[in-house]
């Protein structure tokens, strides 16, 4: 491949409006897409007492159980994880009878406190109405039922599997009287117990109701509707939220890993708001430290170049955050542009205009690396091959069990620690 042909199949971002004008370089992505099917198990592997049946064809079926087999949450090659495989009678004549018929056999053996129906590209062409199916095996067992619909062909990754399943909880839901709690929605890395927010809020005597998806069981999905809050760690759990607001009249707070001190601030300052308490001293301290972190990365940051690929953090967000401290983006890959990234793509403008290209575009990246010189690479690649082409590394994915102040300490000494790796490769390329 050639890099400069390849730049030029890229737009730079003032040219971008949409993901309909941001061209991948190749039709081959790495590390690869995974299927709604994949959310939709890491989903359920965190509410411990559900169950997933996975209906589609036998490649579906060994997919799935292949990788729960690896989750101590699932229980192994007996657990929760269990199929209805489809072969060529089903396609052509449906699927519901052999879907009946089975989870009589799954209730006989599992005993399922919850069970999420999860279709896939098969059975969604075939249009069996697994939502109506969801409904008589929940009126005919009397445990919850709740179909998840997890077509790849209408998506490009995962996230839709997870988004969805995630939403389906919302059936499971009684209308409770508020008990002051907070509900944490979308934390899908680490253990909260473990972030900056978790502390914070204890140390505040703030309990902490359901934590969806990453550690629940079935009755603390049917008490969530009690919480005074609901904290949206992710995209992928605002329409559970925006439901519980609308039904329960529970309010959310969106909470994402960001990066700039003011941000994370005001998404306390919302937070302590909506809980009607007074903000916690211990606030303003680690606000400075950030901030200073902020300035000291600035100091060591100006004019380092960067391709920026997949991290944990919200693309624009974060890139906006490093060219606050003088960074200069060559490439960005994105796999999002929505109207909420509006600002901070202005922001960035303001002071460059990076070329964006797709996520997952490693393999052909490789050939612009001589035509760029970028000093540091954000995301997943080979450390050794970026090594040879005197580019650094920055290792962030340790951000994602975080939440807080404590982010931008982290993102901050990352970056500088890959700036001073790469200012020596560059020296000793010189000697």
């Amino acid at each position: 491949m050639d890099g400069k042909e390849l730049i030029g199949r890229m737009k730079p971002l003032s040219q971008v409006e949409s993901m309909k004008q941001v061209a991948p370089l190749t039709n081959a992505m790495f590390p690869g897409t995974h299927c709604p099917l994949m959310g939709a198990a890491m989903a359920v592997r965190g509410i411990r007492d559900s169950l997933i049946i996975i209906i589609g064809t036998d490649e579906c079926a060994y997919y799935t159980k292949h990788m729960t087999l690896h989750s101590d949450d699932f229980g192994g090659l007996g657990g929760r994880c269990v199929s209805v495989v489809l072969d060529g009678h089903d396609v052509t004549f449906g699927c519901l009878k052999k879907v009946e018929a089975a989870f009589g056999e799954v209730m006989a053996e599992y005993h399922p406190q919850a069970v999420f129906l999860v279709t896939t590209c098969v059975v969604e062409i075939i249009g069996d109405d697994m939502d109506a199916a969801a409904d008589a095996l929940t009126e005919r067992y009397g445990i919850p039922v709740m179909a998840v619909h997890t077509e790849h062909f209408k998506c490009e990754n995962h996230l839709p599997g997870l988004e969805r399943t995630i939403t389906a909880c919302f059936s499971l839901m009684d209308n409770l009287p508020c008990d002051g709690s907070v509900n944490l929605l979308g934390q899908r890395m680490g253990r909260f117990e473990d972030t900056e927010l978790s502390g914070v809020l204890q140390r505040a005597g703030v309990k902490i109701g359901l934590q969806l998806p990453c550690g629940c069981t079935v009755a603390d999905v049917k008490r969530a509707a009690a919480a005074k809050v609901n904290i949206v760690v992710n995209e992928i759990a605002l329409p559970l939220a925006q439901k519980m607001q609308t039904n329960f009249d529970i309010p959310y707070v969106f909470f994402d890993r960001f990066s700039a001190p003011e941000r994370i601030a005001a998404c306390y300052a919302q937070l302590f708001q909506a809980l009607e308490l007074p903000l916690p001293a211990e606030l303003a301290a680690l606000e400075q430290q950030a901030r200073d972190m902020q300035a000291k990365g600035t100091a060591a940051l100006t004019g380092v170049t960067y391709i920026y690929g997949n991290t944990p953090f919200r693309t624009f967000e974060f890139n906006r955050f490093m060219v606050d401290m003088g960074m200069v983006p060559l490439v960005l890959q994105t796999s999002a542009l929505t109207p909420e990234d509006a600002a901070d793509k202005a922001a960035i403008l303001a002071k460059c205009d990076p070329y964006v290209t797709k996520t997952a575009n490693i393999a052909p990246l490789q050939y612009v690396y001589d035509v760029l010189h970028p000093m540091l690479y954000l995301g997943h690649e080979y450390a050794n091959r970026l090594r040879q082409k005197g580019i650094a590394l920055v290792r962030t994915d340790g951000a994602s069990s975080m939440l807080g102040f404590e982010v931008t300490g982290y993102a901050v000494q990352a970056l500088m620690t890959a700036a001073q790796e790469a200012r020596a490769l560059r020296k000793g390329g010189a000697d």
